[in-house]
């Protein structure tokens, strides 16, 4: 995962790289201070993914500035999460910028082409879960990893879901995203050999609790090898199914 320092370290052994330059590139600034934020430098060799900017609650332009302090670190590729609409317009201007405005978010940078070590299968249970999904579809194809979507094969016809069991029997880990009583985690945990991270929604009638319903519907799933992540965490399950994805043995 941790490519960046491996290459470095591969170009030392071969004789590329004197080891008081890679000691350099190592040494860098762990993060830089721009005031209203320190940005991680270092994150992508500790963790093997750079730092994701979470544009709620920030302005435009201190998005911006946390933009060009990782591009000239040398971060290409930057995913922005929960941009509204205002600030990707403010970005678009300064910066090539996909946004998606489904999901309320802003890619810097091409795709990766993945390299996982499977595919990753996202299932809702309806359309209304979608921009959820696709938080966690391009959180996890960013990150480099094969994403296969499956909306609307929730319970209320399970053979929709039921359609593809091939897909689900492929997965190296699955997303099930569902909101009103969660049922779909459960169901998916009971089939699939695989990792399954379940992500509850705020859909939902009154009772449903803005996604209350469904997290403890999930939480107490019988089906093993279910992990749950926070109501309409998208992020949070793209990330960890990319993990999940990428995992290799070591030695």
């Amino acid at each position: 995962m941790n490519s960046d320092i491996r290459q470095l370290l591969e170009a030392v052994r071969t004789g590329e790289t004197s080891v008081d330059d890679a000691l350099l590139e190592i040494k860098k600034a762990p993060f830089e201070d721009i005031g209203y934020a320190k940005v991680d430098l270092h994150r992508k060799i500790r963790q093997g993914a750079a730092e994701v900017i979470y544009g709620a609650g920030k302005t435009p332009e201190q998005i911006a500035g946390i933009i060009d302090t990782m591009q000239r670190n040398g971060q290409d590729r930057i995913l922005i999460t929960r941009m509204s609409a205002e600030a990707a317009e403010y970005v678009g201007n300064l910066y090539t910028l996909d946004y998606r405005k489904e999901p309320k978010a802003g890619i810097i940078g091409s795709f990766p082409a993945p390299n996982g070590i499977g595919k990753v299968v996202i299932a809702t249970g309806g359309t209304s879960d979608i921009p959820v999904a696709e938080e966690a579809a391009l959180t996890a194809e960013i990150l480099g990893s094969e994403v296969v979507r499956l909306y609307d094969v929730g319970v209320s016809g399970v053979h929709r879901f039921l359609a593809h069991m091939d897909l689900i029997m492929g997965a190296s880990v699955i997303i099930a995203i569902a909101g009103m009583e969660g049922a779909l985690a459960s169901v998916v945990g009971g089939l699939a050999d695989c990792p399954v991270i379940a992500v509850p929604t705020s859909v939902g009638y009154g009772a449903s609790f803005g996604g209350v319903s469904a997290l403890l519907s999930m939480l107490n799933s019988c089906a093993s090898g279910v992990s749950v992540v926070n109501i309409d965490n998208g992020f949070g399950a793209g990330y960890l199914a990319n993990m999940i994805n990428h995992m290799e043995v070591r030695k």
